[in-house]
């Protein structure tokens, strides 16, 4: 079995994710972080993420793996545990801009495949119901207004000691909304079949309910 959420950034999706793996005893595959994995290394590295010659020289020596541990998913980056270095506010553009690359897409597509067919899965992202999986027996779109989803993400930096600006991640994400739904290559759109959740108003709890009903209306 595998369930598909996708959604703008800030709607919650891999802390609804991260919940319905854990109830339904399934993975949680983090796609996002496997993009900002990438991210993190092209920064690092100096590289721009519209420079995709460099970028695809890049993939050719990065190892990235994503392993479930105690306290959700773990994240490997030639090795390494990357998983606190990629939620930096910054990272978080570099793996949108990356992420608008054929040459990214056709990699972690792949990957991403490779390990769902291997084992019952939750994946959250942009592309996931559309491209990915698009025979995922269960399909999502989680989305939010962009003050709501503004605000999470400035309060979840604030609780992490990162000093920011409330207004500038607003920008940041509404900037981000409309790269990620006018890329090129595997744009975010709902999937014909996906059931659209407007967490706007609703708690983690209850949007998790509404996910486990229609799951288990459907077994």
């Amino acid at each position: 079995m595998n369930i598909a959420i996708d959604g703008p950034s800030g709607a919650g999706k891999s802390t609804i994710a991260k919940i319905l793996a854990k109830e339904l005893n399934i993975t949680y595959l983090d796609t996002g972080a496997m993009y900002r994995a990438l991210g993190l290394k092209a920064y690092q590295s100096g590289i721009s993420p519209s420079d995709e010659a460099a970028v695809s020289e890049l993939i050719d020596k990065t190892t990235i793996d994503v392993q479930a541990g105690e306290n959700g998913s773990i994240v490997f980056l030639d090795g390494r545990d990357v998983s606190a270095e990629i939620r930096q506010h910054h990272i978080s553009k570099m793996a949108s801009d990356i992420s608008a690359l054929q040459c990214v897409r056709i990699y972690m597509v792949d990957l991403q495949r490779k390990i769902a067919a291997r084992r019952d899965s939750v994946l959250d992202g942009r592309d996931i119901g559309t491209v990915v999986l698009k025979d995922a027996e269960f399909k999502f779109y989680l989305t939010a207004s962009v003050e709501v989803r503004a605000h999470r993400r400035y309060i979840e930096l604030m609780a992490r000691g990162e000093q920011c600006d409330e207004a500038q991640i607003q920008e940041d994400i509404a900037r981000r909304d409309y790269n990620d739904m006018h890329r090129q290559h595997s744009p975010l759109k709902k999937a014909d079949d996906a059931i659209e959740i407007d967490s706007t108003s609703l708690t983690i709890q209850e949007v998790k309910d509404k996910m486990l009903d229609i799951i288990k209306a459907a077994k």
